[in-house]
């Protein structure tokens, strides 16, 4: 199996972007992410958190972290209808919303 990130250490921060609208992402994940800040403005060259950064980089619109969760919201409806109230899983969501929607 692949690393996912292997030479691609922006879709790690995509794919943070993507859980964390969610939701769903750990505390002690977003705090990691917190104390990288500095170190991604100096390698993005962009100011602002992490999240501003990926905005930034990724061109989004604003609003763009409420779209994320209404398509997650909705889904996860469908999803638990679906198969019988189990709760779909938050990294698989991210894993094919950021290769559906920003291929790399």
């Amino acid at each position: 199996m692949t690393d996912r990130y292997q030479g691609k250490p922006f879709l790690r921060l995509l794919d943070s972007y993507v859980l964390a609208a969610t939701g769903c992402m750990h505390a002690d994940a977003e705090k990691a992410l917190k104390d990288m800040e500095p170190q991604m403005r100096k390698a993005y060259g962009l100011e602002g958190d992490w999240k501003s950064i990926v905005e930034q980089r990724m061109n989004f619109r604003p609003g763009m972290t409420l779209a994320i969760r209404e398509v997650w919201n909705k889904g996860a409806i469908k999803f638990m209808k679906a198969n019988g109230g189990t709760p779909p899983d938050p990294r698989e969501f991210t894993r094919h919303f950021v290769d559906t929607h920003f291929p790399h």
